[in-house]
């Protein structure tokens, strides 16, 4: 079934889905800009993350046009080999 965004009884849904995204530039020494961001990789490969709670962990070989639905804080450049990454929240 379909959301309707446009009744109070889905407020709750429609403010789970994200509105924003921003081009992701991988780095060891920064977070991202925003904090835990679920992530859309374009150009599949391997992304090495700082989960939200969890520590570090490397998505093996995920595919082209894949969303990760979980909360990152960073985004490595040593160990990431995927690309066009957007980081949505």
């Amino acid at each position: 079934m379909a959301l309707d965004f446009k009744t109070k009884e889905n407020l709750a849904e429609q403010r789970a889905l994200p509105s924003e995204g921003v081009a992701v530039t991988p780095a060891d020494g920064s977070d991202l800009a925003t904090v835990r961001a679920a992530l859309f990789v374009g150009t599949g490969g391997n992304v090495k993350v700082d989960m939200a709670g969890t520590g570090t962990v490397t998505f093996n070989n995920v595919a082209d046009g894949t969303f990760l639905p979980i909360l990152v804080d960073r985004v490595y450049s040593t160990g990431t080999t995927a690309s066009n990454i957007i980081a949505l929240y």
